[in-house]
Parts: structure tokens; C-alpha cells; sequence
């Protein structure tokens, strides 16, 4: 029976990613969850704070509306789940360059979408459809964890650049 002790652990590499760029990959992911339970919750009939005449009529719930608000929740999640990439050491499904700039890409266009979602949340029109207080209250928590995907995404790109940036040196 072979154990692997310390002295027989293999040492890191210089492109293996640092365990805070793994945690931070993996809270992408988690932060995306909740909105998207609560947009599939929406269109399973469970009542979110809208009206039935506002889902028909502004989500067309039912209707299209729900495989729209499924269908974005899969991507969401789906998208969520690009960062792995970054800290995997088994699959690169792109040479590294090519997933940096990609990467540093979807990290500008996450703090661009972050911004705009700022100023429609606080729109009056967005406020208007919900019809209590305490059904705006749970959609804050529900999605206020995604206000943090453009951080962790620029700490785990900024880590991926730099660890296959310091190996391309080498």
C-alpha cells in the first residue's frame, strides 16, 4: 500500500494555481446560484414578488417566458463555471494566450454588466413591477452575491496571466 506523505507529495508547480485563485473560481460559481434558483422558482409558478398580470404581461410566464428565464439561469451558471478553467491543471481546451485574452475580456465586460444592473436595479421602472417590500428585500440577497463575480473573475484572470506569463520566461 503506497501513502503519500509530504516528503512523497509531488512540490508545486510554478502553473499550478494558488489555492486562493481555486476558492475564488470556485465562489464564481456559487455566486450565481441563488439568482438562478430564484429565476427558476419564478418560472415554476413560485410566487416572487410579481404579480400573475406582470408575469404574463411584462416575463410571459407562462408562455416563453419560461424556458427564456430557464434558459438564462442555465447560462448564467454555465458561464459561472468558465474560471474553473483558469485554475485547472488537467484540461486546457485553449492554448493559454488565447484563454487569457478571453479571460481579460469577460472580466471587462463583467464590471461593464455589473454597472448597468446597478443603475436598472435602482430605476424606478425595475422597482415598479415588484409588489412588496419584502419581496425587493429577498431579491436584493438573491442577487447581490453577483456583484462580486467581477472581482473574483479580474483576481482569477490577473493570477492565470501572471503564473503563464512567469512560465512563458522561463
Amino acid at each position: 500500500m503506497y501513502v503519500m506523505t509530504t516528503a512523497t507529495a509531488p512540490l508545486p508547480t510554478s502553473d499550478t494555481a494558488p489555492v486562493w485563485a481555486r476558492r475564488a473560481a470556485h465562489a464564481i460559481a456559487l455566486c450565481a446560484v441563488p439568482s438562478g434558483l430564484w429565476r427558476i422558482a419564478m418560472a415554476s409558478g413560485v410566487y416572487v414578488g410579481y404579480s400573475d398580470q406582470v408575469l404574463r404581461d411584462v416575463f410571459d410566464i407562462p408562455g416563453w417566458g419560461i424556458a427564456y428565464v430557464v434558459g438564462l439561469s442555465v447560462i448564467a451558471e454555465l458561464a459561472a463555471l468558465f474560471p474553473l478553467l483558469l485554475v485547472s491543471d488537467r484540461w486546457r481546451p485553449l492554448r493559454p494566450r488565447t484563454l487569457a485574452a478571453l479571460a481579460w475580456t469577460a472580466s471587462a465586460v463583467l464590471v461593464l454588466v455589473a454597472l448597468w444592473q446597478l443603475v436598472v436595479a435602482f430605476t424606478v421602472e425595475s422597482q415598479t413591477y415588484m409588489s412588496s417590500g419584502t419581496a425587493q428585500t429577498v431579491w436584493g440577497f438573491v442577487f447581490a452575491p453577483l456583484c462580486a463575480i467581477p472581482a473574483l473573475m479580474t483576481a482569477v484572470t490577473w493570477s492565470y496571466t501572471k503564473r503563464h506569463r512567469a512560465r512563458g520566461q522561463a
